[in-house]
């Protein structure tokens, strides 16, 4: 792969229905590389991630150059095509939304993730129509800049909890289905992973359907028999890190004892990840 557009067409043909996309989110360099090593066809960062690695609160507290800035350093750790989980966009309106694109598609990725949650206070949607406008400011700007963006578009009727849940399913295919018409390349359906939803969100879309995976989830092999196109790691892999320097740390300051740096990653193997 030697262009973007390259990296971008390639990264459409890895969401295939059964076949599904396999992605554990990363948040730096050195997760992006120990990723690739491990045979990633693609690398996705994660928001949350991104975010506690910079010292912000996810959902609101990171700012777009910040979040850019990671993105570009993840980008030219790795030849593989990059897509970036940017929250809502950074930006108030969807003017702005499509400058974010713009800046995005400059550090060499060729996907993102944009949501239609609010931040700032209570557990809300954006109004559908006006999430779809951001959705179509994001295309037209990757359109303008001659890049075939795989645009994720996220609705977080399930992770929230909107509504009552005999309504959540109908909900979110047709906010789904107003961001397909307003651009978008696939849906990512967070916090749903039960058989009949999962098989019903196939059915109901035109696009590839992302899911969110954790413990207890579906294997990739049975959610590629539900049909679904892209499964992801989000958080997860993050939250495991952490979770190694706190046991690391309790234990330490609690008997002076370092049990819990067995298993760790041979120094050597970290350093060569960027040996030039």
């Amino acid at each position: 792969m030697t262009t973007q557009q390259d990296k971008a067409r390639l990264f459409h043909e890895l969401h295939s229905p059964g076949t599904p996309l396999v992605l554990a989110n990363v948040w730096d360099a050195a997760s992006a590389r120990l990723v690739a090593a491990a045979g990633a066809p693609a690398i996705a960062t994660a928001s949350a991630s991104v975010s506690w690695s910079l010292g912000a609160q996810d959902g609101g507290g990171l700012d777009r150059d910040r979040a850019l800035a990671r993105t570009a350093l993840i980008a030219r750790s790795v030849d593989l095509p990059v897509t970036a989980d940017l929250e809502s966009g950074f930006a108030d309106t969807p003017a702005g939304v499509g400058e974010t694109i713009t800046e995005l598609l400059a550090t060499g990725a060729v996907g993102v993730n944009l949501e239609d949650g609010l931040h700032g206070g209570p557990h809300a949607l954006r109004p559908v129509d006006e999430a779809a406008e951001r959705i179509a400011a994001a295309r037209a700007a990757a359109d303008r800049a001659g890049v075939p963006l795989f645009l994720n578009a996220r609705t977080d009727v399930f992770l929230l909890g909107i509504g009552e849940p005999a309504g959540r399913l109908d909900e979110a295919v047709s906010r789904a289905r107003a961001f397909v018409e307003a651009g978008a390349s696939g849906i990512f359906v967070p916090g749903v992973v039960d058989a009949p939803t999962v098989a019903a969100l196939v059915e109901a879309l035109p696009v590839p359907l992302n899911v969110l995976a954790w413990p207890g989830a579906p294997t990739v092999p049975q959610l590629a028999e539900l049909g679904v196109a892209r499964v992801s790691l989000g958080p997860g892999p993050a939250k495991v890190a952490y979770a190694a320097v706190k046991r690391a740390a309790e234990e330490v300051y609690a008997t002076g004892t370092y049990e819990a740096l067995a298993g760790g990653l041979d120094y050597f193997e970290l350093n060569g990840l960027f040996e030039s």
